[in-house]
């Protein structure tokens, strides 16, 4: 797409967990080997968003939760100062993960050094806030979601903005009234599978006809493709941005793009490939051949994504692959060991039909979900050990 160079530059890439062997080359002050030929990129942008996906603390007090705990070194704010970030979105999975010390730690950081920050709050109004963007004349709203997925602190005094309809709603409507134009990010989805649920399509669907101009997800670590839905672009994920781990490399993990908006009256956009975390840790170009490859498989995700029958027949067959893992999650016996016995036949089901249906009805329904909900949330210092 050819761009519109004279309007408003905005950078947005996928998450940014600074951690590994990126957290080291920042610990020794070696940020070019972090961006690489990337940093090119990173030039000539009036604003730079990124997913900050882990708190930067010293805190060691890790909150109660299932999944992994992420941090790094607050000395990796200057990875974010070397690439121009001018805010980070903070509505995620993880920021949460060492509490509101481990939160406070890093939003100080980030006022520090003049980084702004979207998506969190002391409460849900001020997690809701848009960062508004202005530049020429315009003003550029920006509103941050999360899945509820951990995202808030357990001592109640941090939130991130949470995926909720009825906040959607009235949020982008709000922006829509009081600027020029309103960017929605939103991190959500199923991990590490490559496409929208048609239930996240319409709901981003839904973002445009309230009044988004432009709708990026992430989450997933894994980069989706993308549409344009009534004359307005929906990027349903970005992939990884930086992100070491060391049982990922080579793989979808270390693949992704991040999406340049130039924005005046109408908003082009374009997609810059890359790769991190291989053999080699930091973030660089593609090569022609993985250019083209990318391409390829972007046309192939946006294909499906504008056929509603491949779309659901593609997440029929997700729901299939993770269903024994799901399975294994609401019997009554929980861990590797009785979920490995339980797949090789050698330990019986304790979930009945009958208890499967009432439980089916409990999760759909939206009446009973809340009480359940509500009952979880009372209990889960209780029933979640670290």
């Amino acid at each position: 797409m050819k761009m519109n160079e004279t309007g408003i530059k905005i950078l947005l890439t996928g998450d940014f967990c600074p951690i590994g062997r990126v957290e080291e080359l920042a610990l020794s002050d070696n940020y070019e080997a972090v961006f690489n030929d990337f940093k090119n990129v990173l030039a000539g942008n009036d604003l730079i968003i990124t997913d900050l996906e882990c708190p930067l603390t010293f805190s060691t007090e890790k909150r109660k939760k299932t999944g992994p705990h992420q941090k790094a070194h607050p000395e990796c704010i200057k990875l974010l100062q070397h690439a121009g970030i001018g805010l980070a979105a903070m509505a995620n999975n993880h920021i949460m993960d060492y509490g509101s010390r481990g939160l406070t730690d890093t939003l100080e950081l980030c006022k520090a050094n003049d980084i702004a920050t979207v998506g969190i709050g002391r409460s849900g109004r001020e997690a809701a806030e848009p960062f508004v963007f202005s530049k020429n004349g315009k003003s550029i709203a920006v509103l941050n979601f999360a899945d509820e997925e951990f995202i808030s602190s357990p001592d109640g005094l941090y939130m991130c903005n949470p995926l909720d309809a009825v906040g959607v709603y009235y949020q982008i409507k709000e922006a829509r009234q009081t600027n020029d134009k309103v960017i929605v990010i939103v991190h959500a989805g199923n991990e590490f599978y490559e496409l929208p649920s048609p239930r996240t399509q319409n709901l981003y669907r839904y973002m445009i006809d309230l009044g988004a101009d432009c709708v990026i997800a992430h989450h997933t670590h894994a980069f989706s493709g993308y549409e344009i839905y009534n004359s307005k672009p929906v990027f349903y994920g970005l992939g990884n941005f930086i992100y070491d781990w060391p049982g990922k490399r080579n793989s979808a993990w270390n693949k992704g793009y991040v999406v340049k908006l130039v924005i005046s009256e109408t908003i082009d956009f374009e997609l810059i490939p890359l790769k991190q975390g291989n053999d080699i840790p930091g973030i660089f170009h593609l090569d022609e051949e993985e250019t083209n490859e990318f391409e390829t498989h972007i046309r192939y995700l946006n294909s499906i994504i504008s056929d509603e029958r491949k779309l659901e027949e593609k997440f029929a067959d997700y729901i299939a692959s993770v269903a024994p893992m799901y399975n294994a999650y609401i019997e009554p016996y929980f861990g590797a060991l009785a979920s490995s016995l339980r797949n090789r036949g050698l330990f019986p089901k304790l979930m009945s039909k009958r208890k499967r249906l009432l439980l089916l009805n409990i999760i759909r329904c939206e009446s009973h979900r809340e009480v359940l909900l509500r009952i979880l949330e009372s209990t889960k210092s209780d029933y979640i050990k670290d």
